[in-house]
């Protein structure tokens, strides 16, 4: 078996973050959602769990769910199939609640593409496509 990546969000719309992730390209595998949570794929090994904030208040026990619209606790990074994609993806979540930016670090888009992407609740994603020699 092959390494799975589950990333858990906190949200505060369920409905709102599942047709979020929905509109950039995952599918909700509803045997693993409920009303507290919901499980959206990417591919066999990368999945986002949409956790509502009490549900997910289970997990950190006494910690702290932080407002990621003023506060970082991650950053996902993962990778697409080129630098239209990338684009695309941002371009997708801007269109349905979310935002992004460019962090610019001086590397030539034909080397690497990455956008910053926020979801409605402010949990950043970064997609990145890098050009490997």
């Amino acid at each position: 078996m092959s390494t799975m990546v589950f990333v858990n969000f906190p949200v505060t719309d369920l409905t709102r973050s599942i047709n979020f992730y929905e509109a950039l390209g995952f599918q909700q595998n509803r045997d693993f959602s409920n009303e507290h949570s919901a499980a959206l794929v990417w591919d066999d090994n990368f999945w986002i769990m949409l956790l509502t904030h009490d549900f997910y208040q289970g997990f950190i026990r006494d910690k702290k769910i932080a407002n990621p619209h003023t506060h970082s606790g991650s950053m996902v990074a993962f990778s697409l199939a080129s630098g239209a994609a990338v684009k695309k993806f941002a371009a997708t979540a801007k269109a349905n609640g979310g935002d992004f930016y460019h962090l610019e670090m001086g590397i030539p888009e034909e080397q690497m593409v990455q956008l910053e992407v926020e979801d409605p609740d402010g949990n950043l994603m970064e997609p990145t496509w890098m050009a490997f020699s």
